[in-house]
């Protein structure tokens, strides 16, 4: 076996998750950890036990690290993934996979150029929940999927996080930072994107941190804050998606898939399972008479991880010569959208999206992530 030496750089708050679940899969090794902060750096990989550990050099330059994952601020995404890619590295990048359009499809052209591969979260579209979902519904539960619906509502993260202002600056807000859990898992079952209306608000122009040592500091807030999309498929399908920060209901992860023969209720689209169920129409109603419908549930198949999971796949679909499911191209379709969305926000118009992608494969109901494949 030959396990693929990984690097990290950026040693934040998501960093625990993926060395957690990282220094689990016999496929790959965690070789070294880097941060602007180098003592960060050194705290997550003597709590991890990851050999190397100091600034972005010390992975970017580490001769036995293949793949870098780059979980910096959405900010610095392209930078970090140019220079992995300059160093003869493999990418896998935390969403988004870049603010710019441009940037990103350089970023992709220089990867491709080198034989080089390039992964975006999220990757819970690789979780056993979603990829349950996704193969009912290629067998026809609902029959032809018509129209889809997708919610997250919650009063904002400044109330939980204890340095929340990134949250609210250009580059994220709830489009950017949760539109692409579910902008991802829509172009996962119904194809790319064609065209997209959107239209936004912002509650307040300044917010204050509730937690944390600068409890008590306000914030400006640069982008809307709740954001109404629709969108229409290529194939013709279309979705509503609702993306609020400023909601006294707190609604996360409502995601349904309505077809010819029936409507599928899928978990969570920023989680790796959850409940699967869907239901039949009821047939003609007759002389005033009510009928219950009847939700059939979907046992979920597969072995249930977390974050990670993604370059896990692309890390096996390098040594097989197939396509990988969490993609840079469809990190690049997803953030089109998104911008284009932002883009139709403020001119009330209907915005074409440039990009397209591939089909986006399926993950195998028996894919083990603790089995050794290389």
């Amino acid at each position: 076996m030959t396990r693929v030496g990984v690097g990290i750089i950026g040693a934040g708050v998501i960093s625990d998750t993926y060395l957690k679940n990282l220094t689990s899969f016999p496929d790959v090794e965690v070789l070294a950890v880097g941060d602007l902060l180098p003592d960060r750096a050194k705290d997550k990989a003597e709590q991890y036990g990851v050999p190397v550990h100091g600034d972005a050099a010390a992975v970017l330059e580490h001769p036995d690290v293949q793949v870098v994952v780059n979980l910096t601020i959405p900010a610095a995404h392209v930078a970090v993934s140019e220079a992995a890619i300059s160093a003869g590295k493999h990418v896998w990048t935390e969403k988004p996979v870049g603010l710019d359009l441009a940037d990103v499809s350089r970023i992709l052209e220089a990867a491709d150029a080198a034989g080089l591969r390039v992964g975006s979260a999220p990757d819970t579209i690789l979780g056993p929940g979603f990829q349950t979902a996704k193969r009912a519904i290629a067998e026809g539960v609902i029959g032809e999927p018509l129209f889809a619906q997708t919610a997250f509502q919650t009063q904002g993260p400044d109330l939980w996080h204890p340095d929340p202002a990134f949250l609210f600056s250009t580059g994220a807000g709830p489009l950017l930072d949760m539109g692409p859990y579910y902008i991802s898992g829509l172009v996962s079952l119904l194809g790319p994107v064609a065209r997209v209306f959107a239209a936004g608000l912002r509650a307040r122009d300044e917010r204050t941190v509730h937690l944390g040592p600068i409890a008590g500091t306000n914030f400006t807030v640069e982008v809307p804050t709740t954001v109404q999309l629709t969108t229409v498929f290529e194939a013709g399908q279309q979705a509503q998606s609702l993306l609020s920060f400023d909601s006294a209901l707190e609604r996360h992860g409502i995601f349904e898939v309505h077809g010819t023969e029936g409507t599928i209720v899928l978990p969570d689209p920023n989680q790796f399972e959850g409940r699967i169920a869907y239901v039949k129409p009821l047939g003609v109603l007759r002389d005033g008479a009510k009928f219950e419908q009847e939700w059939i549930d979907v046992p979920q198949q597969g072995a249930v991880v977390g974050r990670g999971l993604g370059l896990l796949d692309m890390v096996r679909a390098i040594a097989e010569d197939r396509p990988h499911v969490a993609s840079g191209q469809l990190g690049l379709h997803v953030l089109d959208v998104m911008l284009s969305a932002e883009q139709s926000v403020e001119t009330g118009q209907s915005i074409e999206i440039a990009t397209t992608v591939a089909p986006v494969p399926s993950v195998p109901a028996d894919f083990d992530p603790f089995a050794a494949t290389l």
